[in-house]
């Protein structure tokens, strides 16, 4: 007599308590297609994300949550093994205190509560088997500029989690973990568009402190600091939108600096006096606003 087949487990999920200022689901993002007009998103500070993962035994681009500012807290409905890394913060468990940048054991129904950031402004929130919303092209990054994938969390919502790697997470010691930037350092390679600033503005550019500014996003970075004075006035001023890069230093009208973030867009008609290196990137992601900024020519 043939046996009834055995039920699937139950996917394990995450409710969301309190969804911060902006939390949202990121990975690796959708590097590729910028020409299809699709922006990359993904994870700011990439290197804390791949850091939780392989606490964890996570693939390395395993979908985390990034929380700006204030933290947030989620509740699972089935026990689960967490790390909290990138910025500085305190993390609890129902209360009680735990460890950052470790993993730690949530029970079903408990609460783990991540607070302000203290160091840094995007704290990842890493979970064992990831986290699996539906993915969109490829990935289940949030792009707050174009609206693709899963919306910032709100109350209420509850997010669908993969099933672990086998055996738990692997046995590793203490690991050292990135420190907020006191000082943002961002090297530079000029160009396309060098041309249409005058030389003294390019000097300023390497030379004069900047600040990061409170306008700043997962779109870009915005800077406080003198504006770069452009050499083309008049009709000539105008340039045809052409395609954007991560770390791409756009200046508009008011000539500060933007640098471009993983949520900027595909394309743009304000001229790009220099690209960052993008390893540089991570550490933006965390600079609060207020950070004082220097660019510096990259020579790599």
């Amino acid at each position: 007599m043939p046996q009834a087949p055995v039920p699937a487990a139950p996917v394990a999920r995450l409710h969301v308590v309190r969804p911060g200022a902006l939390t949202t689901v990121q990975d690796a993002g959708r590097p590729g297609r910028a020409h299809l007009g699709v922006g990359r998103s993904g994870v700011l500070d990439g290197p804390a994300a791949r850091l939780a993962n392989r606490l964890l035994g996570n693939a390395p681009g395993a979908a985390v949550l990034e929380a700006t500012a204030t933290g947030c807290a989620v509740r699972p409905d089935a026990p689960v093994v967490a790390v909290v890394g990138g910025a500085g913060c305190r993390v609890t468990v129902d209360g009680r205190p735990v460890a950052w940048g470790a993993p730690v054991r949530v029970p079903a129904g408990a609460v783990l509560d991540v607070g302000p950031a203290v160091t840094g402004l995007r704290s990842c929130l890493a979970f064992a088997g990831g986290l699996e919303p539906e993915a969109v092209l490829g990935s289940r990054s949030a792009d707050l500029l174009s609206g693709l994938g899963p919306a910032p969390l709100r109350e209420g919502d509850v997010l669908p989690l993969g099933t672990p790697a086998p055996g738990g997470p692997p046995p590793i010691g203490p690991v050292p973990w990135p420190g907020a930037p006191a000082e943002l350092v961002l090297p530079v390679h000029l160009g396309p568009r060098k041309a249409w600033f005058t030389e003294a503005s390019l000097r300023t550019l390497l030379t004069a402190d900047y600040r990061v500014s409170s306008r700043s996003n997962r779109v870009g970075l915005r800077t406080d600091g003198p504006a770069l004075e452009r050499s083309r006035t008049g009709a000539e001023a105008e340039l045809p939108s052409e395609g954007m890069v991560l770390g791409a230093i756009q200046v508009p009208p008011d000539g500060r600096p933007v640098v471009f973030l993983n949520d900027h867009p595909t394309t743009g008609g304000y001229p790009v006096v220099g690209v960052v290196a993008e390893a540089a990137l991570a550490a933006a992601g965390q600079a609060v606003p207020g950070t004082r900024l220097r660019f510096v020519r990259a020579w790599a």
